[in-house]
């Protein structure tokens, strides 16, 4: 759980750091959109290379994102290895009752892994690039048109920046109170099904009451500093589009349009 970086922001100097955070998520969100449009190899290659140049222009290392993605892998081999034997198509290379690998069966369950890993290494680009704050920001600006229909836009992109900016701090909570319970002799890998959920209370209380004490806290922290709802608040943080965002833009651009043209019809 350490090792998940998805939420946590590592300072850079990079190309992609200096970018607008309004352009980086919509980017994220549409790059999962078009994602749908790659349907055979040729594409699946231009996605993937799209993805990694968007991974080495950050400026991180390699393993930094590989340590993200591997929390994840198992998920993802067994949504992979579901649409490897439940997939029907073309030829068979092995049945048995309702089981069987057929050749779609192996193209799907590959574009399948593959798209998962293209999600999570975008994502994990847009919050290790973009600071909580920056993230608030640029939701707030995306959703503006909402408060048109009475949506409170800023308390949601205030709930939204807590809620990422905390994830990391609960899971560096969760690995000290296991590592705590394991000094203690708590076994967590041993024992049946039963025994294994059981031993997860003496982990789950502790975080729940932290995560009680961190949530008042923050509470009576914002209270102190003068924050009402619906409250009209004055900017310290101007977002400006720049150059790079334009780079971001015609980098978008280009994919998707080179994903409409190889794409299999």
């Amino acid at each position: 759980m350490s090792k998940i970086i998805i939420g946590r922001y590592i300072p850079g100097n990079s190309i992609i750091y200096k970018m607008d955070p309004r352009g980086k998520i919509l980017t994220s969100f549409l790059f999962i959109v078009i994602i749908f449009l790659a349907n055979n190899w040729l594409t699946y290659v231009i996605l993937t290379l799209f993805t990694l140049a968007a991974v080495v222009a950050t400026g991180l290392k390699a393993k930094t994102f590989w340590d993200g993605v591997k929390p994840f892998v198992w998920i993802i081999f067994f949504t992979a290895i579901l649409q490897l034997l439940f997939s029907q198509g073309g030829k068979v290379y092995w049945h048995l009752g309702i089981l069987s690998i057929s050749q779609y069966g192996v193209t799907s369950a590959i574009y399948i892994f593959v798209r998962f890993v293209m999600i999570i290494l975008i994502s994990t680009v847009l919050t290790v690039t973009t600071t909580s704050l920056q993230i608030a920001d640029g939701l707030e600006w995306i959703l503006t048109p909402l408060k048109y229909l009475k949506v409170p836009v800023a308390e949601i992109a205030l709930v939204l920046s807590i809620a990422l900016r905390f994830v990391p701090t609960l899971l560096d909570e969760a690995v000290k109170i296991t590592n705590a319970q394991r000094a203690r002799g708590a076994d967590f890998n041993s024992g049946s099904l039963m025994q294994r959920a059981k031993s997860i209370i003496p982990i789950i209380i502790p975080l729940f009451t932290n995560s009680l004490t961190v949530a008042l806290d923050l509470a009576t922290a914002m209270e102190s500093r003068g924050y009402q709802e619906n409250g009209i608040r004055s900017r310290y943080r101007v977002l400006k589009w720049n150059k790079y965002d334009w780079v971001n833009l015609s980098y978008f651009v280009l994919l998707t349009l080179l994903l409409m043209i190889f794409r299999t019809k």
